[in-house]
């Protein structure tokens, strides 16, 4: 993990909003960075290459599969994880 994937990680876990997480979690094709099942909720942390034009291409499609399955795709980037933790836990 990134350390914003692992800030992130322990401000989900100390959260404790009774929402399970798991991590680096498979889902068809792709590994996402968190995931709740139950809530159908996906956690995306974006580095700097995710602002490529070919990435956020590959993003997109992505995103799109993952919602057909049935999750909410939410996307952050590794600075608002760092920067502005209460915003992104908000």
């Amino acid at each position: 993990m990134t350390l914003a994937e692992s800030i992130l990680w322990r401000a989900l876990h100390d959260l404790n909003v009774g929402t399970r997480f798991n991590r680096q979690h498979i889902i068809g094709d792709y590994i996402v960075d968190f995931v709740s099942q139950r809530e159908g909720l996906i956690i995306e942390v974006d580095g700097g290459y995710h602002a490529e034009q070919q990435q956020q291409e590959d993003d997109a499609e992505r995103e799109r599969d993952l919602e057909q399955m049935g999750f909410h795709v939410m996307r952050f980037s590794n600075e608002e994880v760092l920067y502005d933790t209460d915003n992104v836990l908000s």
